[in-house]
């Protein structure tokens, strides 16, 4: 029988909580290609605005495992920087995964910056196991967060 887990993952920053949510979480398909293109190759919103019920696309490298990854915005705070989203495609669905779900909050710090929060719950496919799995998505998330600090650092005026 399959069985539902979950992993979290914390990330300071010294950036602002709104610019690393704007730039790591609602714009990364645009930021991802120009700041990680040896891994990713392009990305596109392929349903709505970038409001909840949107979804959008990640052509990965040959650096990834899997060739594409789709997600679909299931709640949206602007304002508390806080989103959760849902694994529609790609990224082990179907082979290892049957649903995935991440919850990310960008929280304020008092020195100015801000926290990362992810959570991520997934259900594993009957008879799959995770390995290196879990490791290697939280490396690639906070090297995403990590990824958009620096942009973000380089360019005080972006995402303001």
């Amino acid at each position: 029988m399959a069985s539902t887990d979950s992993w979290t993952l914390e990330i300071e920053s010294p950036v602002a909580a709104p610019r690393l949510f704007k730039a790591g979480v609602m714009d990364w398909h645009t930021l991802a290609p120009k700041l990680a293109p040896h891994i990713i190759a392009s990305a596109h919103p392929v349903e709505g605005e970038g409001g909840v019920g949107s979804v959008r696309q990640f052509n990965f490298t040959s650096a990834m495992p899997f060739s594409i990854m789709k997600e679909k915005l299931d709640f949206l705070d602007m304002e508390k920087c806080e989103c959760k989203s849902t694994l529609l495609e790609g990224g082990g669905i179907g082979i290892t995964i049957e649903t995935a779900t991440s919850h990310i909050k960008v929280e304020a710090t008092a020195n100015g910056g801000s926290v990362v929060k992810v959570e991520t719950t997934y259900k594993l496919l009957p008879g799959a196991e995770v390995k290196d799995e879990i490791t290697n998505a939280k490396d690639s998330v906070t090297n995403i967060f990590k990824a958009a600090e620096a942009y973000l650092i380089a360019n005080p005026d972006a995402y303001n």
